[in-house]
């Protein structure tokens, strides 16, 4: 093994010299569908946060 590797809290996995991330996770291109459920879920989550404080602002204006 290159001493740059190591292996990886003992899973056989290796690291670069200053990272913690295996060389496939670094290099992968493309999101699993279960990744992409949880990013739209976590988007749809965002904009109702981003609509409820646009509705709180519409409020207090309406109010003054």
């Amino acid at each position: 093994m290159h001493e740059e590797y190591g292996e990886h809290h003992g899973h056989g996995r290796h690291c670069w010299r200053e990272g913690h991330h295996s060389f496939r996770e670094i290099h992968r291109r493309f999101l699993t569908k279960e990744e992409k459920i949880k990013k739209l879920e976590e988007y749809v989550q965002e904009l109702k946060n981003e609509l409820a404080a646009v509705q709180e602002h519409i409020k207090e204006l309406k109010a003054k």
